[in-house]
Parts: C-alpha cells; sequence; structure tokens
C-alpha cells in the first residue's frame, strides 16, 4: 500500500460527535502510514479527546488565514469533507488546480443502517459550477454491510481489548468497586432517564453508575437533586475522558448507554449489553433511523421496547434492564460486522481505484 496524504475537513456543529469521528480517521489512518491533515474550525476538544495527539496527525485550523498555509504546501492525495461540511471557493480552486492532479474528493457522511445507504455509497456527485467544475465528488457512507463503507476500527484494537486489565483500570480512575454491577452513562437527555434512575435504586442488586461529563451528567445531577434516598444506586461522576479511556469505560462495564456515532461504534466493538440514545431530530427522521439498526443488530423484543421508551418513542413505562439476552445480540453483531474490512480499509482501497481510472 502506497502513502497518501489526506486533507480532512471537520465542522464542529454540537456534541463534539464530529470531531470525534474525524480524530480517529486520522490517527487510523496515520497509524497505517498515511500523512494526514486536520483541518478543524475548533479543536479545543482534542485537548481533553486526544491530548497527547496523534504521531503523523497535524491539526491545522480552518479559516480564512490559514489558506496561505494550505496553498504552500504539497497539495493533498485525498480531500475528504465529513458529515456535509463544504469548503469555501477559495479552498476549492487550490484543489482545482488545472496544473496539478485532482485529488479524489470524498463527501463523509453519516452513519445509518438504512437501505439507501448501500444504494447511494460510493457514488459520484459532479462539480457543475464555480472553481471545481468538472471535478467529481464521491459519497462514501460508513455501515454495517459489505456493501458500504464499513466501520472505523484500529487494527490493534482486539489486541488492545484482550489485554484490558478491569480492576487496575478501574482503581487508575479511583472507581473502588465491591462486586456491584457497573453500568455506563453517555446521553443527552433521554425521555425516560428519570425513570431508568428509579429502577436502578430501587433494583434487587446494588449498582454503580458511571456518569460521562457533559449533557447527560447536568441532566442526571439534576434529578439526582430531587431524591434523598439513592436505595441501591451509587454514583461516579466522570471527567471528560480521552478517547482510549471512554473505549476502556465501555470494556470495564455489565452495561453501556451511549449515545450519537462514535461512542455506538465502540459501544458494537466493547460487545457488552448497551443502549443507544439516538440523536433527536425535529422531522422524527431518528424513528427510522433507529428500528433500521434495531433489525441490523437483531435485537431481542426486549431491547426493541427499551430503546423505544429511551428515546421517547413510546410512551409505556420503562421495561426491566434484561442483560443476557441483550449481550447475546452484541457478541453476534460484533462478530458479523468483524467479518467486514473496516473504514479506513475500505477508505484506501476506494481512493486506490478511483484515482487509477
Amino acid at each position: 500500500m502506497n502513502s497518501l496524504r489526506w486533507d480532512i475537513y471537520c465542522k464542529v456543529i454540537d456534541n463534539h460527535g464530529d470531531i470525534g469521528v474525524c480524530w480517529r480517521l486520522c490517527a487510523d489512518l496515520a497509524a497505517r502510514g498515511h500523512l494526514v491533515r486536520l483541518w478543524v474550525d475548533d479543536a479545543s476538544a482534542l485537548d481533553w479527546m486526544a491530548p497527547q495527539g496523534g504521531a503523523g496527525v497535524q491539526v491545522l485550523a480552518w479559516s480564512a488565514a490559514t489558506l496561505a498555509q494550505l496553498q504552500s504546501t504539497a497539495r493533498a492525495d485525498v480531500v475528504i469533507e465529513a458529515f456535509g461540511c463544504e469548503l469555501e471557493t477559495a479552498w476549492v480552486a487550490h484543489y482545482a488546480d488545472p496544473a496539478q492532479r485532482a485529488p479524489v474528493w470524498i463527501n463523509l457522511e453519516y452513519l445509518s443502517a438504512q437501505s439507501y445507504v448501500e444504494r447511494c455509497h460510493g457514488l459520484p456527485s459532479p462539480v457543475l459550477h464555480g472553481p471545481g467544475q468538472g471535478l467529481s465528488k464521491h459519497f462514501f457512507y460508513p455501515g454495517f454491510t459489505a456493501a458500504t463503507g464499513g466501520l472505523l476500527r484500529e487494527t490493534d484494537l482486539a489486541q488492545r481489548q484482550s489485554a484490558f486489565d478491569r480492576q487496575a483500570w478501574l482503581a487508575q480512575q479511583g472507581i473502588d468497586i465491591a462486586g456491584e454491577r457497573l453500568i455506563s452513562l453517555f446521553c443527552y437527555e433521554p425521555p425516560a432517564l428519570a425513570a431508568l434512575l428509579e429502577q436502578l435504586m430501587a433494583g434487587p442488586q446494588p449498582t454503580r453508575l458511571l456518569v460521562c461529563a457533559g449533557r447527560g451528567q447536568d441532566a442526571t445531577r439534576a434529578l439526582l437533586r430531587q431524591r434523598s434516598e439513592p436505595g441501591q444506586l451509587a454514583v461516579t461522576w466522570l471527567p471528560a475522558l480521552t478517547q482510549r479511556d471512554y473505549d476502556h469505560l465501555l470494556w470495564a462495564c455489565d452495561l453501556n448507554f451511549v449515545r450519537g456515532e462514535d461512542s455506538l461504534v465502540r459501544a458494537l466493538w466493547a460487545g457488552k449489553p448497551f443502549v443507544w440514545n439516538i440523536y433527536p431530530q425535529h422531522d422524527q427522521a431518528h424513528q427510522a433511523k433507529l428500528e433500521a439498526f434495531l433489525d441490523m443488530l437483531q435485537a431481542p423484543p426486549s431491547l426493541r421496547d427499551f430503546h423505544r421508551v429511551w428515546n421517547g418513542l413510546n410512551a409505556s413505562p420503562l421495561p426491566a434492564l434484561s442483560l443476557a439476552p441483550w449481550g447475546e445480540s452484541a457478541l453476534a453483531a460484533r462478530a458479523r460486522l468483524l467479518q467486514q474490512a473496516d473504514l479506513s480499509q475500505q477508505l484506501v482501497r476506494f481512493v486506490e481505484k478511483t484515482a487509477k481510472i
């Protein structure tokens, strides 16, 4: 495999999922021997997400002031616009310079299990006007089948996971456990959050809830302030975790509540029971997206019902946790997905094939 030069562009919208996915992709490509530049309009989240940086990844400010920096360096072989961000006209003109070979231009799309992903993955989108006229962008869809672009998965992930020392990691975080069930909570403000806390407090076994920093932690604190008796529930408030330590958290817990795209994929690789808080959309498009994911997961009825109530798509009482069948479903899905080429592999293959065309 030849080393390629990648320019990956990211605009941080909210919740850090966009830069989280982009950073994992950049770091993974660099670990495979590629030269990667991440152009981002707000890199502040990397201070806690990836404080050590990544060998082979250069993080640059994406702003009008840095256009000259782009123009003074070697042009990339690949340009990726992540999640619908679009380059300004002057930036497009740089890549469209007819005196140089055009880069492979990719729109990296959002993750979904819906059927349109297979139909649209890899399709070209000719540029019909502006300085990029005559070029083609290509839609690249991550996904869960062989007809999509796959999922982010580092080459050393299985080795790291098998060498993980749960007790040592928990001790490093100052988490002292005595046989209680461990549940991680990373969410937005799901409608059934209060019901979950009530269920855990009244549950038949002690539970320690490890609550990740962010919106979900704020919502959980507000709800628990209204209750004086914790019952069977103990809570640990986590600081912002690095991406690697977030993986460790998922591996350490008996059940994981996750949100958005990046943490969903990491929960799949963890192989533990999990519940997904999908990003809510005003037009209710997230409902079809969630159902397609549950179909892909081959989720048992109890897990489907829990997801619908957790995400506010069903007003029924929150079902009881059922970790055994949920765990079997997660392990089976992971085994299926491990048979597919990962996202970075597929991107490289796509670029090499497209460049030859």
